[in-house]
């Protein structure tokens, strides 16, 4: 994996937003991307349709009560801005997890080219075999002890 892809400060770059109203992923996501902090040339309605396009296709739950909602295509223009921001809704959301179970805890990746792409998505789901880093998504820890609990690993 190249050194530059860092879970931790992807993370940091991306932030973390609690209680997210909305009682569906389209609510959730729109109340998102007029939040969170995107880079100038990309513009949070087109990150939006881009997210809504993604979903149609293919449902971005993973399981475990997590979803790594993502557009389908690399939107950033440099390495330096890929980011990740995790999102807590504040009503868990049915995606059609391959589990069966709602979504409490959605990574939100935002990536410049497809293989940090993959490698990224590749780290994140082995980091959420690790049980005591869903325990802390389950109950929604703060950024500082998830971040904490991460770079352990």
């Amino acid at each position: 994996m190249d050194s530059h892809i860092d879970i931790c400060r992807l993370i940091k770059q991306g932030g973390v937003y609690y209680n997210v109203p909305g009682k569906t992923p389209e609510d959730v996501y729109a109340r998102l991307c007029s939040i969170a902090v995107f880079p100038e040339d990309l513009s949070a309605d087109d990150v939006y349709e881009r997210l809504l396009e993604r979903e149609k296709r293919m449902t971005t739950a993973v399981g475990n009560g997590i979803a790594i909602p993502h557009p389908g295509v690399p939107l950033l223009k440099n390495v330096e801005s890929q980011r990740i921001i995790l999102c807590y809704p504040e009503s868990f959301l049915d995606m059609n997890a391959p589990d069966g179970r709602l979504v409490s805890a959605l990574f939100f990746l935002f990536t410049s080219n497809r293989q940090d792409h993959q490698q990224i998505l590749a780290r994140m789901a082995s980091l959420f075999q690790i049980v005591s880093i869903r325990k802390l998504l389950e109950r929604q820890a703060p950024e500082s002890e998830l971040l904490a609990e991460i770079s352990r690993y």
